[in-house]
């Protein structure tokens, strides 16, 4: 299974959803991880690291759509985003799915299984999966 993680498009936003200490965890688990070319720059985290982790970048957030079985973002998905997504693929994302009907929606009538982490109960036994 490839799990990536494209740039985040939002004009302001650094983070990214796969840094590539995570990436060598989840490689170490038997996952795949690619990244779209520069997502990490605003991070901190060049391209050459990500490679150095294992993790295969790819040039566009096309080819990182058409690749991933899952894809992790910070932010929601953007409607372009939402175009390159094909059905059964799975999106690990904030997404505010109470005040983003629409973009259920569009999530939905794309056969996108959605994962909204702003709905992890803040509670003991999810700490791990604890995120902001």
């Amino acid at each position: 299974m490839k799990i990536g993680a494209p740039k985040e498009i939002l004009v302001g936003e650094k983070r990214v959803a796969l840094t590539p200490q995570s990436a060598a965890a989840l490689q170490n688990l038997g996952y795949t991880c690619i990244v779209e070319s520069n997502a990490g720059d605003a991070a901190r985290f060049s391209d050459a690291v990500y490679v150095e982790a294992g993790v295969t970048v790819v040039p566009t957030a096309a080819d990182l759509w058409s690749q991933a079985d899952v894809v992790a973002k910070v932010r929601a998905p953007e409607a372009s985003e939402i175009e390159l997504a094909r059905p059964g693929q799975i999106l690990i994302s904030f997404v505010y799915p109470a005040q983003n009907a629409e973009l259920l929606k569009a999530l939905k009538a794309k056969g996108v299984v959605t994962l909204a982490m702003d709905m992890v109960p803040r509670i003991s036994r999810a700490q791990k999966m604890d995120a902001r």
